[in-house]
């Protein structure tokens, strides 16, 4: 699809009604319901506008057909397949890297798709030599993007135009916050039944079987995001040319720069992942989403790159964890990332109570590193280490004379906690909730058998 062009801002008139500004600025005031604020950009065949929808009361993004397109164009049968694409996704997909699209319009006209706005721009900026990102921090957007399209793929979907101008970063002041894929009407539906279009894509990060038409799995897709990461590291694609043709003899022929002879820094375990992933050869590629995932986060969890500018703990290690943990072995990908981004995570010392026998509680907490001790009367009762739960017996108890905690808990390692109260639990979606019902109700099993075992079989406990 041809490259989305930002747009002119345009004047500000604040004193002036949406509709009045709207036209004003060349635009429409409405399209559907949905009232039009400003244009975000446009191609050759389509315009992306930010607009209001009323009935939600939030912002959305619509991108429209461009109007006036010729029903008979070439131009105009491809954007209905790519239109048709993404309208067949409307409602499917829902994860947090993920641009989810709300809504699909066939309007005669100019048909359009509604879809979550993303206040923040796009990669692209950060592919320039002079706006390079932290090496770490390339990882992070690797491992979100790594799990976003490991998500597609589990949902049938080949995205097959990975590119910068495709992945929508959130900031926090002048730091990326988030990454967000989007743009699938080049999506490659496996379980679609109608017939689909081969060799579309963006062509400097484009795989050798997609360039070739040949089929396609998500390695192919893996190549695409590799080719971005060599982007954001060296401020260049890995294949480079003015003409098409010797593009495409690159592709097919040429090994890419090696990544230390173009930033310093640059370690040999990150520059051996990414010539795998770029690999002509796709057997010769991470076998799927997850090995890559893992190897990306590992890079992280190994300290082989400087911390930067960059929180103390990233989100890829966090995931990571949890994913270890057997509290969280029922959750799925999207319920982790809600853990990763919504729990309250805390380091505790030696010596340090989580909690005190007779104070009120409704926390808990579950131990993803170190280890506590239970005391019951200043008897040490109980050992718990990484993966357990704490706190969850007065969290449950259906009444405030019942939230006394019945035993004293002592760090004796450094622990990491992650913490949850009733008005964070709130927080999450109905599945994870429901998810954490069942971890619950495992823990109690075990302890209620543990119980069990101790009363018949003492000295065996002992």
């Amino acid at each position: 699809m041809p490259p989305t062009r930002l747009a002119a801002t345009p004047p500000n008139l604040p004193h002036l009604p949406a509709a009045t500004r709207a036209a004003a600025a060349g635009l429409p005031s409405l399209i559907g319901k949905y009232h039009v604020r400003r244009k975000l950009g446009e191609g050759a065949t389509s315009e992306v506008f930010l607009a209001h929808d009323p009935f939600n009361d939030v912002e959305v993004a619509i991108k429209r057909v461009r109007p006036g397109l010729f029903p008979d164009s070439r131009e105009a049968h491809f954007q209905q397949r790519f239109f048709a694409a993404e309208a067949a996704l409307v409602g499917r997909l829902h994860h947090p890297n993920v641009v989810q699209i709300l809504d699909a319009v066939p309007d005669g006209e100019a048909p359009y798709l509604v879809m979550e706005y993303v206040n923040g721009g796009t990669l692209r900026r950060y592919c320039r030599a002079d706006q390079l990102l932290p090496l770490q921090q390339v990882l992070e957007i690797g491992f979100k993007c790594a799990m976003a399209l490991g998500y597609c793929f589990r949902q049938g979907l080949i995205h097959r135009d990975v590119k910068p101008a495709n992945l929508l970063v959130t900031l926090a002041g002048d730091r990326i916050d988030d990454v967000k894929v989007t743009d699938f009407g080049s999506v490659f539906n496996l379980g679609s039944e109608h017939t689909q279009i081969y060799r579309v894509g963006s062509l400097a990060y484009m795989s050798l079987e997609q360039l070739e038409g040949d089929a396609l799995d998500c390695r192919a897709d893996m190549y695409s995001l590799a080719a971005v990461l060599y982007h954001l590291v060296a401020g260049r694609p890995p294949f480079d040319a003015t003409q098409q043709q010797a593009l495409m003899h690159q592709i097919c022929h040429a090994r890419p720069p090696p990544l230390c002879g173009l930033r310093e820094g640059v370690p040999a375990a990150l520059q051996s992942l990414i010539e795998a992933c770029l690999a002509k050869d796709r057997t010769q590629r991470p076998a799927d989403w997850d090995a890559f995932a893992r190897a990306l986060s590992r890079l992280n969890a190994e300290g082989l790159l400087p911390r930067g500018p960059l929180q103390e703990v990233l989100d890829s290690e966090r995931f990571t964890l949890l994913r270890s943990l057997e509290f969280f072995a029922g959750f799925g990908d999207v319920e982790l990332w809600e853990v990763v981004h919504r729990a309250q995570w805390q380091r505790h010392t030696y010596g340090q109570a989580l909690f005190r026998k007779g104070e009120p509680g409704n926390t808990f907490h579950i131990v993803t590193q170190g280890q506590v001790e239970v005391y019951r009367e200043g008897r040490q009762v109980a050992t718990l280490g990484s993966g357990t739960s704490v706190g969850e017996m007065a969290y449950l108890a259906p009444s405030p004379e019942l939230r006394l905690h019945t035993v004293d808990i002592l760090v004796s390692q450094p622990a990491t906690t992650v913490s949850f109260t009733p008005q964070s639990m709130e927080q999450f979606s109905l599945a994870t909730r429901h998810l954490f019902d069942k971890a619950f109700i495992r823990v109690l099993v075990r302890r209620l058998h543990a119980a069990h075992e101790a009363a018949a079989h003492p000295r065996r406990i002992l």
